[in-house]
This record gives C-alpha cells, sequence and structure tokens, in this order.
C-alpha cells in the first residue's frame, strides 16, 4: 500500500493518548501495514525518492504517523527541499525521538514516531530557517489528514 490509499492507519489506536506508546508484536504489525511501509516503519527501510505524493501535498493540515496516527508535522512547516521525500523543518512537540544511524559511512541522526517507533526518516542540518533542520520523510510512512474548516455561512 502507498500513501495512496485511503485506508485508516491506526486501527486499535482510537482513544489512544497521542502521547501514550503503542507495541504491537510483528506479526500484529504486519497484519496492519502494507509490505512497503513495514519495511519502512519497522525495518528502517527507505523509499524511492520521488515516488510519494506527498511531495506535492500542500493544503492545509498534518502529517501523521502511517503506523499509529500520531500528528508528527504541521503542513505549514513543510516545504520544498528537492530531495523527493517530503521535508519539514520542524517537527510537532515531542511527536519523534532520534537516534545516531551509523548504516551508511558518514554518521546520521535518524528520527522514529515517539508513539509507536516506526522509522520516519532522517534530519540534517541543512534546512531553512527558522530552525535550520531538515526531517527529510518517507512518504509511505505517513499520511495526511487535510484541516477541517468550518462551513461557510449561509448568505441570506
Amino acid at each position: 500500500m502507498s500513501d495512496d490509499n485511503p485506508r485508516p492507519a491506526e486501527p486499535g489506536s482510537e482513544g489512544v493518548p497521542q502521547n501514550e506508546r503503542i507495541d504491537l508484536a510483528e506479526s500484529e504489525w504486519r497484519a496492519r501495514l502494507a509490505d512497503d511501509e513495514f519495511r519502512v516503519l519497522r525495518q528502517e527501510g527507505t523509499e524511492r525518492a520521488f515516488t510519494s505524493r506527498l511531495n506535492a501535498e500542500h493544503r492545509d493540515g498534518v502529517f501523521v504517523c502511517a503506523g499509529c496516527g500520531a500528528e508528527l508535522f504541521r503542513s505549514d512547516r513543510k516545504y520544498e527541499s528537492g530531495t523527493g521525500w517530503p521535508s519539514f523543518y520542524e517537527s510537532m512537540p515531542g511527536a519523534v525521538e532520534t537516534k545516531r544511524d551509523f548504516k551508511l559511512f558518514v554518521p546520521r541522526t535518524e528520527y522514529h514516531c515517539a508513539r509507536c517507533g516506526g522509522h520516519q526518516g532522517h534530519v540534517f542540518s541543512d534546512g531553512p530557517a527558522p530552525t535550520g533542520l531538515r526531517y527529510c520523510n518517507n512518504g509511505v510512512a505517513l499520511r495526511f489528514r487535510p484541516a477541517k474548516h468550518p462551513a461557510p455561512a449561509k448568505e441570506d
């Protein structure tokens, strides 16, 4: 499954507070996630650059973890980095946790959803002001939740 599929990403986590940890067995994650989502979120894989529809997502809303539905990034913190992955200059407070990644020869900072531990991507210090950060996210690890705008007032 990709971010094109409207299937809810967080069955069974309804009513779980945003900051409460979700721990599932590998078999439960496999049942919940499509193969590409499992590879990225649970096995720290990377999707190919320029393959996510979320690169072109510019509506007002929130980007949430595809594994558990936790809110990770506000849409007004997204920018076009030219890297081929959705990029943000700031995460929601407490939404992600980081660790050092030595999979390539140069150490990098990897980040995961603080709620379910799902791998999202890497954060670099080459982003725009005001933070100077670039959260380079796998699109398959995210879902976009559009903002709910009030209905326009009826004219008499």
